[in-house]
Order: structure tokens, then sequence, then C-alpha cells
């Protein structure tokens, strides 16, 4: 039991900040952990011995994060304005590093799924190729192709070539 603890342990922060980067939403994201690990340590038995037990947590949270986006697709969520906590409405202060941030996040929440994935596994995660190869299993091809589309998307959004300028509207002239 120590010994999957020791290997579990070191793995939870980085799962949350995947967590977190994938959903933006803090107990979504922590309620996802959660399962993960409960599903990892119930099936700790199932792991190969000499594997990389960070590649396999990170496969099964991937797994129930793909099960919980087509689940909550048939059936959204909606909650009731008067149940919402009232800081989850404020809003920050608008200083130019946590709007960039925040730019950064929508940026990255454009993204389609699949590429936001391969980029936080290897960017923020620091996986390899081959690892989130496995994790998301796909070829190591796929993940490099998507790994650089993703990137490029990114730099197009945050440049501002991705989206035309809302206050600047491309008018064309139809005869």
């Amino acid at each position: 039991m120590s010994d999957m603890a020791s290997l579990i342990e070191p793995i939870i922060p980085a799962l949350r900040r995947h967590a977190r980067g994938l959903v933006r939403d803090r107990s979504t994201a922590d309620d996802l952990v959660q399962d993960c690990l409960e599903l990892a340590i119930a099936r700790w038995h199932q792991r190969r011995v000499d594997g990389n037990p960070r590649a396999w947590v990170f496969a099964i949270f991937h797994n129930l994060f793909r099960t919980r986006l087509r689940r909550m697709a048939r059936r959204p969520l909606h909650v009731a304005i008067e149940d919402t906590d009232e800081a989850a409405l404020a809003v920050d202060a608008p200083q130019d590093q946590q709007v960039h941030y925040r730019e950064v996040l929508d940026a990255l929440a454009r993204l389609p799924e699949e590429h936001r994935s391969v980029l936080l596994l290897v960017t923020v995660e620091d996986l390899s190729y081959a690892e989130t190869a496995k994790v998301l299993d796909v070829p190591i091809g796929t993940v490099m192709s998507r790994l650089s589309r993703a990137r490029d998307s990114l730099a197009k959004e945050m440049s501002g070539e991705a989206r035309p300028d809302a206050a600047h509207p491309q008018l064309r002239r139809v005869k």
C-alpha cells in the first residue's frame, strides 16, 4: 500500500493542474481527479509493473474525462443563479497580467479538445510524445501533428489573426 501511495502521490498536483486546464472549473476538476485516483487505487493490480505509473494514471484520467464529456453533451448541467456562490460571479480587477492570463485560457478553451489535451500533456505536464501517445491511445505521429496544429492555432489566437476584430467588421459589397 505504501508503494502505491509513494508512486501516486507525486502525480496528484500535475493531475489537478491538467484537470483544471481542461475543465476550467475548480470543483469539477477536483471531482474528476478524485474519481481518477479512486479508479487508479481500485485497479492498481491491473497496471504494468514495468510501466510508468504517471502515464497510466493520466490515461485513466483522460478516459474518465472523455466519458464525462460525452455524458455532459447529452445532458447539460444547469445551475440556478440563486444557487451560485456570489464569489463565482465576481470579476477580477483588469490588470495586464490577469487579462493576458484570461486571454490565454480563453484561446486554449477554443482549441479542439484533442489539440488541447495534447498541448497540455506535452507542455504543462512535461510528458514525452511517446507517453502522451499512450495516454491518449493514438500514434506518436498523431501526437506530433496535433501538437503542431495546437501551437499554430494558439499563436494565431493570441496574435488576433484567428478571429476578426469585432470593432472593425469586414463588410462585403453584395450586388
